[in-house]
C-alpha cells in the first residue's frame, strides 16, 4: 500500500513538472515571437522614409486587405490566399517598409474570416512580416534597376524563398509551442510545394504586367486574381459543408444499421458481406469506378429498410404471419425513403428500392422485369442470396459454396439474373473459405467512414 502511494506520488510530481515545464516553453516561444515582431515594427520604421505614397501603394493597400478576406484554410492548420503576391509586389516597387504593411494588413484581415490562437497569430505577423521585409531590403540592394531578364529571375528565386522561410518560421514557432505534429512534418512542406510555384510565378508575371502595362495593368490582373481567390474560398467553404453533411448523413445510417444490428445480429455483417461481392462482382465485368462504389454503398445500405419493421419479424424461431410477410416486402420501399429522406442521391435509393424484384417479374415492390431493373440491383440481388445461403448466421441451414451456386443456377433466369450468377461463381473460384464464407465480413471496415469523407472533401 506504501509503495502504491509512493509511486503515485513520483507520477504527480512528474506530471506537474511536465506541466510546467510545458508552460516555460510557451511563454518563451511567445515571447521570442513578440521580440522578433517588435524588431520587424522598427526595421520597416527605419527604412519607412524611403518609400512614398503612390496609385500603386493604394492599389495594393485595397489588394492586401481583400486577400486577407478571401483566406481559405486546407489541411485545418494551413491558410492560403493571394496576401503573398501582393506584399512581394510591394517589396519589389514600394520597398520593405510597404510589403511589412502589406503583409500585416492582410494577416489582419485575415483573423476576420479564419478562427485564429492569439499566439498563432502573433507567428503568423513573424512570419509574414519578416519574409516581406528581408524580401523587399534584399530586392532593393541585389535587383537590377532595369526590368529585364535577370530582375525576373532574381524576383522569382527571392518570391520561392520567401515561402519556403514563411512555412519555416511558422513551423518552428507552432513546433515550440505546442510541439511536434505532423502538420508541420517535411512533408507538408512538399505537398504545399505546386501552389507555392503557382503564387512565384503570379509574382513574376504580376511584376512584368506593372512593368509593361503599368497601374491600370496591374490593378485589373490583381483584381482577376482576388476574384480567382474567392470562388476558391467559397469552394473551400462548399466543400466544408458538404464534409459535414456526408459526415452526419453516414453517421445517422450507421448509427440506423448499428441498432437493427443489435435487434438482428446478422444484419451488420450481412450489409457488410453483400457490399464486398457486389464491388467485386461491379469490378469483375467492368463498370466504372463510381459505378462500383455505387455498388459498395447500395450493398451496404440494401437492408436499412429492416429498421423500421417490428420487433417481432426479426425474432428468430417466430412463425412469420400474412402480415409478417406483407411488411417485409415493404422494407425496400421504406429504405428508399429513408435514404432520400437524408438526402442520399438517387441511385442509391432506387437500387434499395430495386435489390429484391426478379427477372421474371415475380418479385417485389413493383414486379419490375428483366431489363426494367438496373444492373447493379441485380448484382445485389445475387450477393444477397448467395450470403444468405452460405453464412453461419443466416436464418435457414447453411449451405457449402458449392451448394449454394447449384441453387442460384437453379433460380437463374427467373429470379436471378443468370449473367451476374455466372461471374459470382467466377470470383470464387480459387477462392479461400475466408471470402467464399464471408463470416468475418466487417460492418466498420466496409463502411470506411474516413474514406467516405475524404472523398467529400475531394469534390
Amino acid at each position: 500500500m506504501a509503495s502504491s502511494r509512493v509511486t503515485r506520488y513520483f507520477a504527480l510530481v512528474s506530471d506537474d513538472r511536465r506541466t510546467r515545464s510545458l508552460a516555460l516553453r510557451q511563454k518563451l516561444a511567445l515571447g521570442v515571437a513578440c521580440a522578433c515582431l517588435a524588431g520587424c515594427v522598427a526595421w520597416a520604421a527605419l527604412v519607412a522614409p524611403g518609400d512614398h505614397l503612390n496609385g500603386l501603394s493604394i492599389v495594393l493597400a485595397v489588394a492586401a486587405v481583400v486577400a486577407g478576406l478571401g483566406v481559405m484554410r486546407v489541411r485545418h492548420q494551413v491558410d492560403v490566399s493571394a496576401a503573398f503576391l501582393v506584399y512581394i509586389l510591394a517589396g519589389a516597387f514600394l520597398g520593405p517598409a510597404s510589403a511589412f504593411v502589406a503583409a500585416v494588413t492582410s494577416e489582419v484581415a485575415a483573423t476576420r474570416m479564419v478562427r485564429t490562437r492569439r499566439q498563432a497569430f502573433v507567428f503568423n505577423l513573424v512570419a509574414a512580416g519578416f519574409a516581406a521585409l528581408l524580401a523587399g531590403t534584399l530586392l532593393q540592394a541585389i535587383a537590377p534597376r532595369e526590368y529585364a531578364a535577370a530582375f525576373y529571375l532574381i524576383l522569382g528565386v527571392l518570391a520561392l524563398s520567401m515561402l519556403a522561410l514563411t512555412w519555416l518560421t511558422v513551423a518552428a514557432f507552432m513546433v515550440a509551442y505546442d510541439g511536434y505534429s505532423a502538420a508541420w512534418s517535411p512533408r507538408t512542406l512538399v505537398d504545399y510545394l505546386p501552389s507555392g510555384l503557382i503564387n512565384v510565378v503570379l509574382v513574376v508575371a504580376g511584376a512584368a504586367i506593372y512593368v509593361e502595362v503599368g497601374l491600370a495593368g496591374i490593378a485589373f490582373a490583381l483584381a482577376g486574381v482576388l476574384a480567382f481567390s474567392y470562388m476558391a474560398y467559397l469552394l473551400a467553404q462548399s466543400r466544408g459543408r458538404t464534409e459535414q453533411y456526408v459526415s452526419l448523413s453516414w453517421g445517422v445510417l450507421a448509427g440506423l444499421l448499428r441498432a437493427l444490428d443489435t435487434r438482428d445480429q446478422r444484419a451488420g455483417r450481412h450489409a457488410a458481406a453483400v457490399a464486398r461481392f457486389a464491388s467485386d462482382m461491379a469490378e469483375s465485368v467492368g463498370m466504372s469506378e463510381q459505378d462500383q462504389e455505387l455498388a459498395h454503398t447500395a450493398g451496404l445500405l440494401h437492408d436499412i429498410g429492416h429498421f423500421a419493421l417490428s420487433d417481432r419479424v426479426a425474432e428468430r424461431g417466430r412463425t412469420l404471419t400474412d402480415e409478417d410477410w406483407v411488411a417485409i416486402q415493404r422494407h425496400p420501399e421504406l429504405g428508399a425513403e429513408m435514404l432520400q429522406d437524408l438526402g442520399m442521391y438517387g441511385p442509391v435509393a432506387e437500387l434499395v428500392l430495386t435489390h429484391h424484384e426478379r427477372i421474371d417479374g415475380r418479385g417485389y415492390p413493383s414486379g419490375l422485369m428483366g431489363e426494367e431493373t438496373p444492373e447493379i440491383a441485380k448484382i445485389i440481388a445475387v450477393a444477397e442470396v448467395y450470403d444468405t445461403l452460405t453464412a453461419a448466421d443466416t436464418y435457414r441451414t447453411r449451405m457449402s459454396s458449392f451448394e449454394a451456386l447449384r441453387e442460384l443456377r437453379r433460380v437463374a433466369g427467373t429470379q436471378l439474373d443468370a449473367g451476374y450468377v455466372e461471374v459470382l461463381a467466377g470470383l470464387l473460384s480459387g477462392e479461400g473459405v475466408e471470402y467464399r464464407h464471408a463470416d468475418a465480413a466487417s460492418f466498420d471496415s466496409e463502411l470506411d467512414m474516413e474514406r467516405r469523407i475524404k472523398q467529400a472533401r475531394a469534390g
